[in-house]
């Protein structure tokens, strides 16, 4: 194998699951308090199943900003969001949780896998792209 993988060359599913455990691995990113308890947007009627959600929002936000920068809070409200159901009404689009994403963005920046873009929204620092793909040639090297 010549050449090194990137986030490019594995499947997205699996990068998320991979990237997740390595972030609750390492320690870095702490768990706000209200995590069990929250839904991740208006539309949802119940909190999350997966104790370990957080985190894999957290890889799939990371992953998207490395492929595609320039990804603020109202974008990913806008990508995260999803059809509310309103009864016998007609369903309409409706965003999810900025705080949720806000606070997210803000810890993956702490630790400096993302920096503000002088053009707005949020790019990949070199240190996390580094990261993201050591993350991806281990799960090209694993099975």
């Amino acid at each position: 194998m010549a050449t090194a993988k990137t986030v490019k060359d594995v499947s997205p599913h699996e990068f998320v699951k991979a990237y997740s455990a390595h972030l609750k691995r390492s320690g870095k990113m702490e768990l706000p308090p209200w995590t069990d308890i929250v839904k991740t947007a208006q539309f949802k009627e119940l909190a999350p199943y997966d104790p370990d959600w957080y985190y894999v929002r957290a890889a799939s936000m990371a992953r998207k900003i490395y492929l595609r920068g320039g990804l603020g809070v109202g974008a990913f409200r806008r990508i995260y969001g999803g059809s509310k159901r309103n009864g016998s009404r007609p369903p309409h689009f409706c965003k999810a949780s900025g705080a949720i994403t806000r606070n997210i963005l803000q810890q993956l920046q702490s630790m400096n896998i993302i920096e503000l873009d002088a053009k707005g929204g949020r790019k990949i620092t070199s240190s996390g792209q580094r990261d993201l793909d050591q993350v991806a040639g281990r799960i090209v090297v694993a099975p």
